[in-house]
């Protein structure tokens, strides 16, 4: 009884705030500016790996909107790729409507669908699915979004080996990929991020892996050397979660400069691009601002407090599971902080939902 009323209250609180509230080497990464006339922009493209790809550095994360003129201006400012997933509500479904407006190439759409067993604290699936049932997951996310072959489409989290590994979904992978129901494959990982990056090569049948980066992982020269491995065999990486929680303190007084965040995810060219969860027309500007200069300012390596050792830890969970053999009453620490990053960092009451039934809290 205890548990259930702390997880009503923590919904609750959640939901009042927010009521409130062409390829030469694979994989090189080859980078190119093209001057766009009509809006006077400036688009920095690279190589998505093996699939030869050629896209902004900036693309759209469509979970955090719900506005379709958002969208068809992305679009009209030079975003190629669009990420959505079933688990984003109805969001596919209005990517897919937006789509069919214009010409079958006019963008590119990238989903996951959630696979049905996950044992986040161990960063394994749990075999709850089979090859089968994902297969039909898939199928439906064709249909919501009115587009076939869909041109990306990724397990999400993965994360050990063996979560790559996990016989059931590649075996399904594989059959999406060869059966020609997605153009490309890969994963998307949280979590143990090098080892999935790595896992995502060695296992030898996608094209794509997209990751969380940014400044504020402790891991990150070990997530550089997976990049970089992954990027020397033709793998296409996508950066997300480059916010790093978007703000520097719990009580959201000081905002992590996101142009800058942005930035430091995108200078280092073994990320091809990065999906940037906007939601307004003036984030919008600022993020593809970004492409004027991808070297961070002096002002820009201050805001992000490069030089300090000692920062504060504000919204961002490393996501690491150092907590999990203290908690004696066994939550999932982890997706209650990501559930805790989503409500008050991102204002995203859907997303911190979802993570916090993730998290599993015992009764």
């Amino acid at each position: 009884m205890a548990s259930q009323n702390r997880r009503q209250f923590i919904g609750k609180s959640l939901t009042g705030l927010l009521g409130a509230a062409a390829v030469s080497i694979p994989g090189n990464g080859q980078t190119s500016a093209t001057e766009i006339p009509r809006k006077n922009r400036k688009l920095i493209y690279r190589t998505l790996g093996k699939t030869g790809l050629r896209i902004p550095v900036v693309s759209m994360g469509a979970a955090h909107t719900s506005n379709p003129n958002l969208i068809r201006a992305a679009m009209d400012e030079g975003i190629q790729l669009f990420a959505t997933s079933e688990y984003y509500g109805q969001n596919e479904e209005l990517i897919g409507g937006i789509i069919k407006e214009r010409s079958r190439d006019s963008a590119m759409i990238l989903t996951t669908a959630r696979p049905a067993g996950i044992d986040h604290k161990a960063g394994l699936f749990t075999g709850e699915e089979s090859t089968e049932q994902y297969i039909k997951q898939m199928e439906a996310c064709m249909k919501r979004l009115g587009k076939e072959p869909i041109d990306i489409f990724m397990l999400p989290f993965a994360a050990r080996r063996e979560s790559v590994f996990h016989e059931p979904l590649l075996k399904a992978m594989e059959r999406i990929k060869k059966e020609g129901k997605a153009k490309y494959v890969g994963i998307a990982t949280h979590s143990w991020e090098h080892e999935a990056i790595r896992a995502a090569v060695d296992v030898g049948i996608y094209d794509v892996v997209m990751t969380a980066y940014n400044f504020r992982q402790k891991n990150t020269s070990e997530i550089d050397e997976a990049l970089e491995y992954a990027n020397e065999n033709g793998m296409g990486i996508i950066a997300m979660k480059t916010m790093a929680g978007g703000y520097w303190d719990k009580e959201r007084k000081d905002p992590i400069n996101k142009k800058a965040t942005l930035k430091w995810s995108v200078r280092n060219e073994n990320i091809h691009t990065a999906v940037s969860g906007f939601s307004t027309f003036d984030q919008m500007h600022e993020d593809l601002s970004v492409m004027e200069d991808l070297q961070l300012t002096e002002q820009e390596k201050s805001d992000l407090k490069l030089v300090d050792t000692n920062l504060p830890r504000g919204m961002f969970c490393q996501q690491c599971g150092t907590c999990l053999p203290q908690c004696k009453r066994n939550y999932d620490i982890p997706n209650a902080m990501r559930s805790y990053m989503y409500a008050y960092g991102y204002k995203n009451l859907r997303h911190a939902q979802l993570c916090l039934k993730d998290a599993i809290l015992p009764e």
